[in-house]
């Protein structure tokens, strides 16, 4: 059995040795990412999942600000490597920042309020599927990609240097840009321990 979404999901992989040989150009690119989050489900079709898609200087200062923020609150020793592996991130073409709107969720807790308690893991809910959707997506357009997480230490410095509303909560970082590096094999535990089947 063949199965084209199936085949691009298994091309997404992480990718840290980022680049900016694509030949996609940055429009494309856009509407790329665009789309896949402008399609991804969420509960009540609540469309909570946002995104800024940050490039070139931009994308580097992003990369800056996690350098400053981790500093202050990691060990001295060793923090090289840290800087290093933050710095591959700004090496690539781009950054998709996802946020989940939060004036969304309180709507959606208030209007339905039997529900309440449910919406706000929805919304990370939402917010996962709108990331494995633009990750698929660019996998599948040759492009790497890596999800990072580092909220809530830049939510502060990005929200104003990009002045994000006050709604939207910071939930990843995605990196993206040229292949530089091969991938290895990847490993899978045993699917009996995993999956059930009744009936």
């Amino acid at each position: 059995m063949t199965n084209a979404y199936l085949d691009a999901l298994k091309q997404r992989r992480t990718q840290y040795s980022l680049g900016r040989n694509l030949s996609a150009p940055k429009e494309e690119l856009l509407s790329l990412i665009h789309e896949a989050v402008k399609h991804s489900p969420s509960s009540f079709n609540s469309q909570s999942s946002r995104a800024l898609v940050l490039f070139g200087a931009d994308s580097e200062k992003l990369w800056r600000i996690a350098v400053d923020e981790v500093r202050k609150v990691a060990p001295a020793e060793g923090f090289a490597q840290t800087e290093a592996k933050l710095g591959s991130f700004a090496a690539g073409v781009g950054t998709v920042l996802f946020f989940e709107d939060q004036d969304v969720v309180r709507s959606l807790q208030e209007k339905f309020a039997l529900y309440a308690d449910n919406f706000p893991v929805w919304s990370e809910q939402a917010g996962g599927m709108a990331q494995m959707s633009v990750w698929a997506t660019l996998a599948n357009a040759g492009v790497g990609a890596s999800l990072q997480h580092y909220n809530p230490l830049i939510d502060a410095a990005v929200a104003s240097e990009w002045n994000i509303p006050a709604s939207w909560k910071l939930r990843a970082q995605m990196p993206f840009g040229s292949n530089e590096a091969g991938f290895g094999e990847k490993t899978f535990m045993d699917d009996a321990e995993r999956f059930r089947v009744a009936g």
